[in-house]
């Protein structure tokens, strides 16, 4: 992100710089905490596909609903896209922010949201406690925190926490959550890409 700052403006070098770095750190040091074998993948996928078509529901029903105030105000910001129509263009920037989202992102925040911080809510010797652990407050507290940091996606961003906690809960598996996740990002940027729906990516 401090790189990012100091780049030129509109080059698009920066996403796939951040990738790169994410996805070296990832294979350098997780390699023996993330279990990459999904157990039910076919139900995965469709808790994927659902959350996607969860997310881009609203919008298509009804054209000018994220343009309501609970949505679009100063603590959540707008739903339009940050990405200029130049680096939009750029083929090596397309490439690398698909990957991201649909590789990178959701191992991270898979690991971060439900393999940590689920159980870290619960005890602080959250190693202690298996993938899946619940309690009421842990799950509609990380669920309420993932639904805000996608500003005004909030509204749907809570409906993916609460499906992707479910999953966790029901599955017990990481791998089985990034794949879900996984599907979802892969769904939403194809659908971006081919369509021009640019708001997606803020």
């Amino acid at each position: 992100m401090a790189l990012g700052a100091r780049l030129p403006p509109g080059i698009g070098i920066y996403y796939p710089i951040s990738v790169v770095l994410v996805a070296a750190g990832l294979v350098s040091w997780s390699r023996d905490v993330i279990r990459l074998r999904a157990s039910h993948w076919g139900a995965s996928v469709l808790v994927g596909i659902a959350v996607f078509v969860i997310w881009i529901g609203p919008d298509l029903l009804w054209p000018d609903y994220r343009s309501h105030w609970l949505f679009e105000n100063p603590l959540t910001g707008a739903a339009a896209s940050s990405i200029s129509v130049r680096t939009r263009m750029s083929t090596t920037f397309l490439l690398f922010r698909v990957a991201g989202s649909a590789v990178v992102v959701p191992i991270i925040e898979e690991l971060f949201w439900r393999a940590w911080l689920m159980r870290y809510l619960i005890s602080r010797r959250f190693e202690t406690l298996p993938l899946g652990a619940f309690t009421a407050s842990a799950f509609w507290v990380s669920a309420l925190l993932f639904a805000s940091e996608h500003g005004p996606y909030w509204d749907v961003g809570l409906a993916a926490g609460v499906l992707y906690n479910w999953w966790m809960v029901r599955t017990r598996s990481i791998a089985d959550c990034i794949l879900a996740h996984a599907t979802t990002n892969a769904c939403l940027a194809a659908y971006v890409v081919y369509y021009g729906q640019w708001q997606y990516w803020l």
